[in-house]
């Protein structure tokens, strides 16, 4: 049976780059990160999130949206049958929609990036990522080169003990790219953009009222929102109000995860109502 390994943290964190490593440790065969999946030091499927010129499409990219994508990746994992494959993300729940979205098993491991690397070299990476836009990919420059014409600034190598108490050494090489959207600051959309959608995603199920939408950023997730709103409905059961909330629930979320890629942590929905007699 195929296990799943998560490999999470904050962007700019250091993930890309301890890749190899974590890889390494948990015999997985195959990365997936950012949108590719890469096998034996090669991109063997999918398309990078870093080659996208905005934000939204990197992060929509990162978790298969696209469908043609997912199932080029699916179909390599297929010819491939790993028995570990590593997945990287912002946050577990990221881990978990990726391996939706390619029909794999749910993660049996989760390992964040405080597990592996020190504080100061997380504070360091990031630094990097926010004042110069670098991002490191677990890919040799050389077979980037055709697939990352007009980014690649540099290649990382380095050498690193194979097993503890050794001296024997095995070279490893990542490459550093710098995309568009480095340039263009942190993802956030108005109210206003959230409550259009929010409207279009419950047109056709209820005939009440939804008003004061509004939301806030989430402490817990680097992209994620928690959204709140008032439903006025009348004349409905306890237990038709319940089937509406779950409704609009599970259409909100798919709408604007969908359509922003942000990842909507929670829905408060405060329900006002003169329920049926």
């Amino acid at each position: 049976m195929m296990e799943i390994i998560a490999f999470t943290g904050p962007p700019g964190s250091g993930k890309s780059d301890r890749a190899l490593i974590v890889a390494q440790n948990h015999q997985a065969e195959c990365i997936i990160d950012d949108g590719i999946l890469i096998y034996q030091n090669r991109i063997v499927a999918g398309k990078s999130a870093k080659r996208e010129p905005s934000r939204l499409g990197a992060v929509r990219r990162a978790l298969f949206f696209d469908v043609q994508q997912a199932k080029d990746v699916q179909k390599q994992i297929a010819v491939i049958k790993p028995q570990h494959i590593l997945i990287l993300g912002t946050s577990d729940r990221m881990v978990d929609k990726i391996t939706e979205a390619l029909n794999l098993p749910r993660p049996s491991t989760y390992i964040h990036i405080e597990d592996v690397a020190k504080p100061e070299e997380i504070k360091q990476a990031r630094e990097s990522r926010n004042k110069e836009g670098k991002h490191v990919i677990p890919v040799p420059t050389m077979e980037l080169q055709p697939y990352f014409r007009g980014y690649l600034i540099d290649s990382l190598r380095f050498l690193r003990t194979l097993t503890k108490g050794t001296s024997k050494r095995r070279g490893e090489e990542r490459s550093v790219v710098r995309p568009v959207f480095s340039y263009y600051g942190k993802l956030t959309f108005s109210n206003r953009v959230i409550s259009s959608l929010v409207h279009y995603a419950t047109q056709g199920i209820h005939d009440g009222k939804i008003s004061h939408i509004y939301s806030e950023k989430s402490t817990q997730q680097m992209n994620g929102i928690i959204l709140f709103m008032d439903f006025t409905v009348k004349g409905k059961t306890p237990i038709q109000i319940k089937d509406l909330v779950n409704r609009m629930r599970d259409n909100i979320q798919r709408e604007i995860e969908y359509t922003t890629g942000m990842s909507l942590e929670m829905i408060k929905i405060n329900v006002i109502t003169d329920v049926a007699r």
